[in-house]
C-alpha cells in the first residue's frame, strides 16, 4: 500500500465538461501498435506542417475530426495530426507522409491505406483509414479527459506556486514504486490532457521530504480536479549569539529525522527548507563549535528556528569575545 511520509491525503475530485484546448507539456510517447504495425515514438508538440500531397492528381480528400469521447463535441484546436503509410521503409519504420496541427485536419492523399494518429496533450489515439477518390470524413475518439492538480496546507492555507510541483506516472498494478513516468514538473493549476484511466500522482512541496502520493482517476470527457493537503512547514534556521540576533556566517548545517536520517545539509548563514511534519534534530557547526537542538515541525506553522549559545554541546567552548 502506498502511504505518504508523515503526511495525509485529502482528495477533492470535481468533474466538469472538458472541451477547450489548454497548454500542456510535451514528452515523447511510446511507440503505438495498431493491427500489428508499430508506429515510431511520437512527440505531441514536434514542429508540425502539412506536407505536399503524395500526388498532384489522382488523390482523395480526407477530413479528420477528433472528440474526447463518443458523443462529445469536436475538439476545436490543440491537436497534432500525423498520417503514416502502412508499409515499412528501408529503416523498418512506417513513413510519415503528412502532419498538421490545430483542429480538424484536411488532407489530400493518394488512394490507399494509412494509419492516423491524433495527439491532444498527453492523450492520443491511432486509427487505420482507407482513402479513395471520393471525399471522406473520419472521426477519432480519444477516450480522454483532463487533470488539474493543486495542494494546500491545513486550514486551506495556499502553498506558494513556485514551491509546489507534481509528477504523473502510470499507475502500477503491484503498487511497488511510482511506475513509469509520464510527465514531470507539472505546475499547480495547469490542465494536463490524458487518456481515461488511473494515474499515480506525486506531489512535492519544497525540495526535501514533504511528498504525497495518490492514485487519481481521469474520466473521458471530463475535467478532474484533485487537491492534496500537505502536512509540512517552511522553516528558516540560523545560529545567533542572542535571540533575534544576526545569523553567523559560514555555519555548516545538518538536519536529521528522529531515526537519524540526514534530510538536509548546507553551509551558509541561514538554512531554509520545507520539512514534513515530525521530530528532527538540528546540528550546526561553526569553526570548532558544535550546536544541537531538537525541534518539531507543526503542519502549516512556518517559523524561524534559532540556535543559541545554550545549544552548544561543549559549554566550555563559547563564542569568543
Amino acid at each position: 500500500m502506498r502511504s505518504p511520509l508523515r503526511t495525509t491525503l485529502s482528495i477533492l475530485a470535481l468533474c466538469a465538461s472538458f472541451g477547450m484546448a489548454v497548454p500542456a507539456h510535451a514528452q515523447d510517447d511510446a511507440a503505438v501498435a495498431v493491427d500489428g504495425l508499430r508506429l515510431p515514438g511520437l512527440n505531441n508538440y514536434a514542429p508540425a506542417s502539412v506536407d505536399d500531397a503524395l500526388a498532384i492528381a489522382d488523390t482523395g480528400e480526407v477530413t479528420l475530426v477528433a472528440h474526447l469521447n463518443e458523443g462529445g463535441e469536436e475538439i476545436p484546436n490543440g491537436l497534432v495530426w500525423r498520417i503514416f503509410g502502412t508499409q515499412p521503409g528501408a529503416d523498418e519504420k512506417l513513413p510519415l507522409v503528412a502532419t498538421a496541427r490545430g483542429g480538424n485536419g484536411v488532407f489530400e492523399l493518394a488512394p490507399g491505406s494509412y494509419l492516423v494518429h491524433a495527439a491532444y496533450g498527453r492523450a492520443g489515439v491511432t486509427k487505420r483509414i482507407t482513402v479513395g477518390r471520393e471525399p471522406v470524413r473520419e472521426d477519432l475518439f480519444l477516450d480522454a479527459g483532463g487533470l488539474k492538480l493543486n495542494a494546500i496546507l491545513p486550514g486551506g492555507v495556499r502553498i506558494p506556486q513556485n514551491q509546489l510541483r507534481f509528477s504523473i506516472y502510470e499507475a502500477s498494478e503491484d503498487n511497488i514504486g511510482d511506475g513509469t513516468l509520464i510527465l514531470p514538473n507539472v505546475e499547480p493549476g495547469s490542465i494536463v490532457r490524458l487518456n481515461a484511466g488511473t494515474y499515480h500522482v506525486v506531489a512535492k512541496y519544497g525540495a526535501m521530504n514533504a511528498v504525497i502520493r495518490s492514485d487519481i482517476r481521469v474520466e473521458a470527457g471530463k475535467l478532474t480536479e484533485a487537491t492534496v493537503e500537505h502536512r509540512a512547514a517552511d522553516l528558516t534556521m540560523k545560529l545567533v549569539r542572542e535571540r533575534g540576533g544576526e545569523a553567523i556566517a559560514d555555519t555548516a548545517w545538518s538536519v536529521l529525522t528522529d531515526t537519524g536520517e540526514i534530510v538536509y545539509e548546507t553551509v551558509s548563514a541561514y538554512a531554509s527548507m520545507v520539512l514534513a511534519e515530525g521530530d528532527y534534530t538540528i546540528v550546526a557547526k561553526n569553526r570548532d563549535r558544535i550546536y544541537q537542538r531538537d525541534f518539531s515541525v507543526v503542519p502549516g506553522r512556518n517559523q524561524d528556528v534559532e540556535l543559541l549559545p545554550t545549544d552548544l554541546l561543549d559549554t566550555r567552548n563559547q563564542f569568543p569575545d
